[in-house]
């Protein structure tokens, strides 16, 4: 597991099993949001995100946390991953999540969003995390047309998600910074 491309709701834990991930392997997690939108929630520009994309896949290791499945968003993870993940966690629990969240981090960024894009209620995302199951359909069906060479994942509960990284490995050890 070299290449990884994590696919999920809002809320089903995708940044969270990127960096677990990446605390077992060693490998650096990208979360997509952070190129995908500027500061005051702006979307970049399609060829800004598809560039931003590129570089990131180029790379000989990554773990990549986010949907974007139109075509130039998706392509370049899809054809590099040798591991696609896809967290397929109920809908109520996805967006009990995101509220929660929410109320936490309310008003601050978080470390997997864009600069300037703090926490806020957004009703059409809400609405969006219901609506996801939807798209899950389209993620499924992309992950079924994937040749045999490469490991295709769906995590649907947390025993899964533990069975999945305790065969990841231990937790490596990293260097800690001080915060002052």
């Amino acid at each position: 597991m070299k290449r990884v491309a994590i696919f999920g709701s809002p809320g089903s834990g995708k940044s969270t099993l990127a960096r677990h991930l990446a605390d077992r392997t060693g490998i650096p997690v990208f979360h997509l949001d952070k190129y995908f939108f500027s500061p005051g929630w702006v979307i970049q520009a399609d060829e800004v995100f598809t560039a931003a994309i590129a570089g990131i896949v180029a790379n000989e290791q990554w773990i990549t946390d986010g949907n974007y499945t139109r075509e130039s968003a998706v392509a370049g993870r899809i054809d590099r991953a040798d591991t696609l993940i896809l967290l397929e966690r109920p809908r109520l629990v996805c967006l009990w999540r995101v509220v929660r969240r929410i109320l936490k981090n309310y008003g601050r960024v978080r470390a997997d969003q864009a600069a300037g894009c703090p926490e806020r209620l957004d009703w059409d995302f809400l609405r969006f995390v219901w609506n996801y199951p939807a798209k899950t359909k389209q993620i499924r069906q992309l992950l079924r047309e994937q040749p045999a060479d490469k490991t295709v994942v769906i995590l649907r509960t947390n025993d899964d998600i533990e069975r999945f990284l305790d065969r990841s490995g231990p937790v490596r050890e990293r260097a800690c910074s001080a915060r002052r």
